[in-house]
C-alpha cells in the first residue's frame, strides 16, 4: 500500500472487503451493521470511497470495490486476522484479541506485522504443540517458570502488568 489512508477509511474497505467475500455483495445496511454505525454515515463514507476509486456505488445498488479498493481490504483484513491470530497464541481472549487487532491493524509497520505473521505461521505449523507455549500458559497463570528458577515480580501473576515495568 503505497498511500496512506485514514483508520476510517482501511475500517470501510475492510468492512466491505469481508462483506463481499462472505455474501458476493455488500449493501449499505450490511456495511452499517458490521462497522456499528447509522446508515447515513455509512452513505457519506462510501461515497467518499467512490470519489477516490477505491468503491464504485450507485444508489439503491450493492457497493463493490475496485482492485484497488479490494487490495487495500485484502490487505486490512489480513493484518487483522494475524494480530488476531497472534493474540489468541499468547492467551488474550478472543473478544479481546479482536477488538486491539482492530486498533494495532492500522498502526504497525508492514515489517512488524510480516513478522508476527511468520510466529504465528511457525506456531502454527510446528509438528508438536510447542514446550514453550504451554509454559507460558503456565506462566500467565503463576507467574514462575515452569523450571522454577526464575519468579515474575516476586510471585505477582503476569497479567498485572499495570504494575510490571520489564528492563530491556
Amino acid at each position: 500500500m503505497e498511500k496512506i489512508f485514514s483508520r476510517k477509511t482501511e475500517d470501510y474497505l475492510e468492512a466491505i472487503f469481508k462483506i463481499m467475500n462472505e455474501k458476493g455483495y455488500a449493501k449499505i445496511k450490511d456495511i452499517s451493521s458490521f462497522l456499528d454505525v447509522k446508515p447515513p454515515s455509512a452513505v457519506e463514507m462510501v461515497k467518499k470511497l467512490n470519489d477516490r476509486g477505491l468503491a464504485i456505488h450507485k444508489k439503491y445498488e450493492c457497493v463493490t470495490l475496485t482492485p484497488e479498493g479490494e487490495e487495500i481490504g485484502r490487505i486490512i483484513s489480513d493484518r487483522h486476522a494475524t494480530i488476531r491470530a497472534f493474540l489468541e497464541i499468547i492467551s488474550v481472549p478472543k473478544e479481546i484479541a479482536d477488538s486491539d487487532a482492530c486498533v494495532m491493524e492500522h498502526e504497525l509497520h508492514p515489517e512488524t506485522i510480516g513478522q508476527i505473521k511468520n510466529l504465528v505461521s511457525f506456531v502454527k505449523s510446528a509438528p508438536d504443540h510447542p514446550e514453550w507455549l504451554e509454559h507460558f500458559e503456565i506462566f500467565c497463570k503463576t507467574g514462575e517458570h515452569t523450571c522454577g528458577e526464575k519468579k515474575h515480580a516476586e510471585g505477582e501473576k503476569a497479567h498485572s502488568l499495570t504494575t510490571l515495568s520489564i528492563g530491556i
